[in-house]
């Protein structure tokens, strides 16, 4: 609730989680007052709970007197399932992803109703992008987004697209029925594609990590520039370091119940995909 304004009556908790909720990519740092207007809150109450968060070292107060989000809360977050484990299986496949291909590279799960990016990996030559560690895009406009959507329940799939999707480009797709065929199409091939949906310039494609029940847990994508290379080219190698983490989860018990998939060796991505 980003900027909402705070129903009177709610508990301490709520306030500073509101407080908490007011920090994001476009409002890294913040005055007192901005809080306290964003978050809905007195003057004094924000003042006293911000204190308190300070203390805490959940926020850090800079010397010009802005607040930004403090090292205690990076802690924290560093040892989330979402970060802690699947990062740390994950990365050694995107790294080779990153070795093989020297693009953008992308870990990604769904939260709610959009993309979370969980990891990246960027150099010199990959296409300049807005997605980031931590930020959160639309699932129908980018690759892992549509990786994600496109193995969700049938239910799901309805309702998100009942909704009005947002056009970025003017290549988004937002017809409900466009949509609906390009995630069977994603299903029937095993990767996703987009071309300058979400901006222009670039395209992606983009793998599901199943689980054994065939539920999306993460997606792998890379994002490249989209008059260099012909995307689809590296659906083998992104569907292959997908197969291998959500082989690697299965194998550590955290992908959950279900079938089977098959394992990707580091060895088998570096001869079939040298630098």
């Amino acid at each position: 609730m980003a900027g909402g304004t705070m129903t009177p009556g709610r508990s301490v908790t709520s306030r500073v989680l509101a407080i908490l909720d007011t920090f994001d990519a476009t409002h890294a740092e913040q005055s007192l007052t901005e809080i306290a207007r964003r978050v809905g809150l007195p003057l004094a109450t924000t003042y006293r709970l911000i204190g308190e968060l300070a203390a805490w070292r959940g926020l850090c107060r800079r010397p010009d007197g802005r607040y930004e989000i403090g090292i205690r809360l990076w802690e924290v977050g560093l040892i989330a399932p979402v970060h802690h484990r699947l990062r740390e299986v994950a990365l050694p496949f995107l790294q080779m992803l990153y070795e093989a291909t020297r693009e953008n590279v992308h870990l990604a799960v769904r939260d709610g109703d959009v993309a979370l990016y969980v990891e990246k990996l960027a150099g010199h030559r990959s296409v300049p992008i807005i997605s980031r560690s931590g930020g959160r895009l639309p699932l129908h406009a980018t690759g892992v987004g549509k990786a994600l959507l496109a193995h969700e329940p049938e239910a799901y799939r309805r309702e998100y697209l009942a909704r009005p999707l947002p056009r970025f480009t003017r290549f988004t797709m937002v017809e409900p029925g466009r949509v609906a065929a390009d995630l069977d199409r994603t299903v029937k091939r095993g990767y996703a594609v987009t071309v300058e949906e979400m901006t222009l310039g670039s395209c992606s494609v983009a793998a599901p990590v199943l689980s054994r029940s065939g539920r999306p847990v993460a997606a792998v994508g890379i994002v490249v520039h989209s008059v260099r290379v012909e995307p689809e080219r590296f659906a083998p190698l992104i569907r292959l370091a997908a197969e291998g983490v959500a082989a690697r989860l299965d194998a550590s018990g955290l992908a959950g119940p279900g079938g089977s998939l098959q394992v990707a060796r580091a060895d088998v991505l570096r001869e079939t995909y040298p630098q």
